[in-house]
């Protein structure tokens, strides 16, 4: 058997991974120069920020035994149980589930699992058809590990069920710009901003790599990334101006880069962990359930699992 799975984030990784356990004959194509989809890790004058995913958490024994792999291996480590609330009310705290995070960034992880992998980066598949085939290469199954959005532009329309359930995903953008300081000027790990127009998240991206850099990642609003389409540098000195109300002054910025990401989350959780069609072409990620790196790696796990049961 041989399984053609596009797209190398972490759904596309663990379904291949899933795929070669059970003895399948698995090729992963990435359009990307490396492996990680939206667990993106950007260098900075040589030192790594996590720009996608802001961390991970850990419900599911299957993924638990997964990340315990990870800790061991000295990969990943539990981050934060605690965030800083910001709202038009003040300031508080919130508690929930363990946070964890990544000393070498979490494109780390996805690149571990990968390891040992038939993964070609720099390789854009441009068509998948009946056959099931991409760009006229046949395969058994053929799984598209990305946002129904992108999937929708590669799959043939022939292939009626799984192109009709790509286009019924909605997706939302998101601006994440990288704020290096001259020093730190913040006390806090994590924290969510509520009903900003402007910001949804900031991360100490020193407190979460371990190193304690004074960096600070800030994801904004779909609404305000709507407005920055053709360039999201230009979106930089408004995001740092944001941050800087909102803290108060966290002291001198040194330099802001932006990143765009079109596709950043689905705008409502998926009802299914993922699409397995008769035509033998899936959809795995991480809008297969509520958006989240855990849902993401176990609707590739899951996905790879029903193929291997449809192929026999």
């Amino acid at each position: 058997m041989q399984v053609t799975v596009v797209g190398a984030g972490i759904a596309g990784v663990a379904c291949a991974r899933a795929l070669t356990n059970a003895g399948v004959t698995v090729r992963v194509l990435e359009r990307a120069r490396v492996c990680g989809g939206r667990m993106a890790t950007k260098r900075y004058e040589g030192r790594r920020a996590d720009i996608g995913a802001g961390y991970f958490t850990v419900s599911s024994p299957r993924f638990a035994a997964v990340v315990d792999g990870w800790r061991d291996a000295g990969l990943a480590r539990e981050w934060t149980d605690t965030f800083a609330v910001f709202s038009s009310a003040g300031r508080d705290v919130t508690t929930g589930p363990m946070r964890w995070a990544a000393p070498g960034g979490l494109r780390s992880l996805v690149e571990q699992l990968a390891n040992g992998l038939d993964v070609r980066t720099g390789h854009l598949a441009e068509w998948v058809e009946p056959g099931p085939r991409v760009d006229g290469v046949p395969a058994d199954a053929v799984v598209l590990a990305m946002p129904g959005a992108q999937a929708v532009r590669v799959v043939d329309p022939r292939l009626q069920r799984t192109w009709s359930v790509a286009q019924s995903q909605e997706w939302l953008p998101s601006l994440v710009a990288t704020l290096r300081y001259e020093e730190r000027g913040w006390d806090f790990r994590g924290a969510f901003v509520n009903d900003h127009p402007v910001l949804t998240t900031l991360f100490d991206d020193g407190s979460r790599r371990g190193d304690g850099a004074p960096v600070l990642v800030a994801h904004t609003t779909a609404e305000f990334a709507g407005q920055f389409v053709a360039d999201a540098a230009e979106a930089g000195a408004e995001i740092e101006a944001a941050v800087r109300e909102l803290l108060g002054s966290p002291g001198p910025v040194v330099q802001v880069d932006v990143h765009r990401w079109t596709f950043a989350r689905p705008s409502a959780p998926g009802s299914a962990p993922f699409h397995l069609g008769a035509d033998r072409v899936g959809i795995a990620g991480d809008a297969w359930g509520t958006p989240k790196v855990e849902t993401a790696w176990l609707s590739g796990t899951l996905l790879a699992e029903a193929i291997v049961a449809e192929l026999g």
